[in-house]
């Protein structure tokens, strides 16, 4: 390999002497900066050969030279093989969620149908571990996926769905029984041989095998007929016919089994993978992933960054149809099949009934990315006028709005809320609980939020915003100018008042530097946006104030108190029979209680009575 020429980047990290001591085994790179931050992880079968090629002098992208100059150390991890660096890499993802990297940002647990293994079991909503006796099927997309299935399954076999502590402490049939939705076991209306059979059906069902259910219920209706029990008999022709109509629905046979599809589209600046699940060949429907960081890739590197953080962990279906291939299947592939320990294959579909479940994912992740990219457009619209309303120089990238919620004084908190292009930013939302003010001082509230929010951007901490929204009147406007000018900031400021009645699109607009009031009429996009940033604002500060007032409910004022712990509050409140003896206590009686010294009853005393 040629030796690369000394390249220092602005953080002193030179390159040419680490590439020199660099292993050529497999392994884990992870680039950090300055700060000690992860900031991009990545696995290699050669790991000088792969670090050596991001310092090169051309063929770089944009992205990955701004990423090198922050480069000020570089951790290297050597694993036995290259599946063993696969799964360290994503492992170390998910762990410091570097923003460099691909990032999928979805690691809740998919909800499954499950019957128990009771006597008389129970088809069920699951989520999380399996650690339950019976039968597990999905994943299912979301939990309506699960509910619309037992819907549908309730109707075709008639299997309890309750809990068990209700099914147990039933004495009569419930309304389910009444409707036909359930064979009343719980009272003994159906034996345990019939039960099973519906069991027996609705797993078949579940595994795809409807044509088996359907010859098992055939010649149960034709046993009725002959039996001359026409009603069973048509009850069963019923639930066959039911039974068709789902089949109809479905787009390809059982026999497909299980699989997922997973479809790329990228436009614009905006990537998604559109994941949809086949169960039993069944459509159990889909989702769409928008991976953070993923606009510069390739479909095929989105692929292969995807797989690993979205399976590793999870269960695996047998088969993964693709609408491109990564350059590292067959290690993705070597992978999946080891963590999962069944065969795994990845594969991009050519012909037959997968190609028509390729086409319907493309469809989807089509009409996902047009509904985002729409989304972003009417967002960036409502910016661009924003700006035109207000003129100002240039449109504002990111507004921050803050607003103060207590109840009569208690527990004052203020929130601050962050927009952008790309809609809320949840990350940099920031709550405030509000100490030291007199009780309902919405001003003083105001003031000490913005302070404590500025001075952190002083210190370098957070993100400059382009415009500050205040949810106030006048005094707190005039509040937001003084804490600026006192930190030296200079940041537009606009105040959003409501109107007298408090009616959507009366609100009045005052903008710091500008005489009089901005009008903008009902109809007005800015002003939606503004509606929005606001009302989001309101809704984040009421629900930290409740969570604040919640908590504090919960908590004994006397907490406060040094030297007042568990055992000594509980003797206390035990011999006044509550707090609110307590608060009547003098000093003198508060001393009697064993354990209060003098001068702890003293601080009791004061907490109640107001006294420092």
């Amino acid at each position: 390999m040629t030796e690369q020429p000394s390249q220092l980047t602005p953080d002193g990290f030179d390159s040419s002497a680490f590439l020199k001591s660099l292993t050529q085994l497999p392994g884990v790179y992870q680039m950090i900066d300055s700060g000690n931050t992860v900031i991009y992880v990545g696995k290699a079968k050669n790991l000088k050969n792969r670090v050596s090629s991001y310092f090169r002098k051309t063929g770089l992208t944009s992205k990955t030279r701004v990423m090198v100059a922050q480069i000020n150390r570089i951790d290297i991890s050597v694993t036995h093989t290259e599946n063993e660096a696969l799964i360290l890499e994503n492992n170390l993802i998910k762990e410091f969620m570097p923003r460099y990297n691909i990032l999928l940002r979805d690691d809740k647990t998919y909800p499954y149908l499950f019957i128990s293994g009771h006597k008389f079991p129970r088809l069920s909503l699951h989520r999380g571990s399996k650690r339950k006796v019976g039968k597990y099927f999905g994943p299912y997309p979301s939990a309506g996926a699960v509910r619309e299935s037992l819907n549908l399954l309730q109707k075709l076999f008639p299997v309890r769905q309750c809990d068990d502590t209700y099914y147990q402490n039933r004495s009569r049939p419930c309304l389910q029984y009444q409707i036909k939705r359930c064979t009343a076991p719980c009272v003994g209306l159906i034996s345990e041989q019939d039960y099973q059979k519906d069991i027996q059906h609705t797993i078949l069902f579940l595994e795809g095998k409807n044509q088996q259910v359907m010859d098992e219920l055939s010649e149960q209706m034709q046993q009725a007929s002959a039996a001359l029990d026409f009603e069973k008999a048509a009850l069963i022709r019923d639930k066959i016919i039911s039974l068709r109509r789902v089949q109809e629905r479905q787009y390809v046979s059982s026999e497909h089994g299980d699989l997922d599809v997973l479809a790329v589209k990228i436009a614009d600046g905006i990537a998604v993978v559109e994941v949809c699940f086949i169960r039993g060949g069944r459509n159990l429907g889909n989702k769409s992933y928008f991976p953070k960081g993923s606009a510069d890739s390739t479909p095929e590197e989105l692929l292969s960054a995807f797989i690993p953080q979205y399976y590793l962990g999870k269960d695996v279906p047998v088969e993964i149809l693709l609408s491109h291939k990564p350059d590292d299947l067959e290690l993705l592939q070597d992978v999946l099949k080891t963590e999962s320990q069944h065969r795994v294959l990845l594969r991009c579909p050519q012909r037959g009934t997968s190609v028509r479940w390729m086409k319907m994912a493309m469809t989807n992740a089509d009409i996902s990315l047009a509904q985002r990219l729409s989304s972003r457009s009417n967002l960036l619209q409502r910016f661009e006028l924003l700006q035109q309303a207000l003129n100002l120089d240039e449109m504002p990238k990111r507004l921050e709005c803050f607003d103060i919620s207590h109840s009569s004084g208690e527990r004052t908190v203020a929130s601050c809320v962050v927009f952008g292009l790309e809609g809320a930013i949840k990350t940099d939302y920031r709550k405030f609980n509000i100490e030291g003010i007199t009780p309902g001082d919405d001003y003083a509230a105001m003031n000490q939020a913005l302070t404590r929010r500025f001075t952190r951007l002083q210190k370098g901490e957070g993100k400059r915003p382009d415009l500050l929204l205040i949810d106030g009147g006048k005094g707190q406007i005039k509040e937001a100018v003084s804490v600026l000018t006192e930190l030296q900031l200079d940041i537009d400021i606009l105040g959003i008042a409501k109107g007298p009645e408090r009616r959507p699109g009366e609100e009045t607009l005052f903008l710091v530097g500008r005489e009089g009031e901005v009008n903008l009429p009902a109809d007005s996009p800015a002003l939606h946006l503004l509606q929005q940033v606001r009302d989001e604002a309101h809704r984040f500060a009421i629900t930290g104030h409740r969570q604040r007032r919640a908590k504090a409910r919960k908590t004994s004022a006397l907490e406060d108190i040094p030297g007042m712990g568990p055992k000594r509050r509980q003797k206390l409140l035990q011999q006044f029979g509550g707090l609110q003896e307590v608060k009547r206590a003098g000093v003198e009686n508060l001393a009697q209680v064993d354990g209060i010294s003098e001068a702890l009853a003293q601080k009791i005393y004061d907490l109640f009575h107001g006294e420092k």
